[in-house]
C-alpha cells in the first residue's frame, strides 16, 4: 500500500510529523481525519490526498480559506517531495527525507537549463512573499501589503538561555553549527543579477534551506514536548 509523510513547518503543530499515512487520505481540523490540524482556519475536511496511477494528488474540498501548493492557489494538483502545502495558517512539507533527496539528486546542479527560483534581495532583508510554481521553476515576488519581516537587529534577537552548563552549551553549540553549515551550503552558490536586485537559487539549496526549517521545527518540538 502507498503511503505519504507529511512534517508540519508552521502552524500550531509546528514539527509533528504524520509519518506513513495510507492513502487516500483526508486533511482538515476534525476527527475522522488521517492527518488533523489543530488550526482554526482549516476546514472540517480541507483536503484530500489520493493516487491517481503512479502520481500523488492533493484536492482541495472546497475549504473555506483553500489551499495553496509552493505558494499557488490550487484546487488539484500533483504532488512532488519537496513541495510544501499551506493550509489555514499551517504549512505542510511533503515527503519523507529519502524521498526529498531523491528528487534533489535528479534535479541537475543549480538547475541547469535556467529553471531555478528567482528571489528578490529585497525580500531577504525582511519583506514577505509568495512563491508561483511552473513544474521546477519558482520565482518569489513582493507581496502587495509586506507585513513586519524577520530582522537581525540586536534588539529583535531573543536572547540564549544564561547558566548553561559545559555540556549544554557544547550540545547548543554543536547544532548552531550544524545548522550554520546547511544554510551556507545552501547561499553559497547563489548568483544575482547584474543590479543586485535578483538572485537565483538552484534547486537543491532551496531544498537545503527547507531542511534547515524543518529541522528547527523538529527541536521546538522536541524543547516545548520532551520525548514527544
Amino acid at each position: 500500500m502507498r503511503t505519504v509523510t507529511f512534517l508540519v513547518l508552521e502552524g500550531v503543530d509546528k514539527g509533528r510529523v504524520y509519518k506513513d499515512l495510507p492513502i487516500p487520505v483526508t486533511i482538515g481540523r476534525e476527527e475522522g481525519n488521517g492527518l488533523r490540524l489543530n488550526d482554526e482556519r482549516v476546514s472540517r475536511f480541507h483536503a484530500k490526498v489520493q493516487m491517481e496511477d503512479s502520481d500523488i494528488i492533493l484536492t482541495d474540498l472546497d475549504s473555506t480559506n483553500g489551499t495553496r501548493v509552493n505558494g499557488s492557489a490550487i484546487q488539484i494538483r500533483r504532488l512532488r517531495p519537496g513541495d510544501q502545502v499551506s493550509i489555514g495558517r499551517s504549512m505542510l512539507l511533503f515527503g519523507t527525507m529519502e524521498e526529498i533527496a531523491a528528487r534533489k539528486a535528479a534535479v541537475p546542479a543549480n538547475n541547469v537549463g535556467g529553471q531555478v527560483p528567482t528571489v528578490r534581495a529585497d525580500e531577504l532583508s525582511g519583506a514577505s512573499g509568495r512563491i508561483s510554481v511552473a513544474d521546477s521553476q519558482r520565482t518569489v515576488a513582493p507581496s502587495p501589503a509586506p507585513a513586519a519581516g524577520w530582522t537581525a537587529f540586536d534588539d529583535d534577537v531573543p536572547p540564549l538561555p544564561l547558566k548553561l552548563s559545559p555540556s549544554q552549551a557544547a550540545r547548543l553549540a554543536e547544532i548552531f553549527d550544524y545548522l550554520h553549515k546547511g544554510l551556507t551550503t545552501a547561499v553559497e552558490n547563489i548568483e544575482a543579477n547584474d543590479d543586485g536586485t535578483e538572485i537565483r537559487l538552484g534547486f537543491s539549496e532551496w531544498q537545503t534551506i527547507q531542511a534547515v526549517q524543518m529541522l528547527l521545527a523538529r527541536y521546538g518540538r522536541n524543547i516545548a514536548e520532551p520525548g514527544a
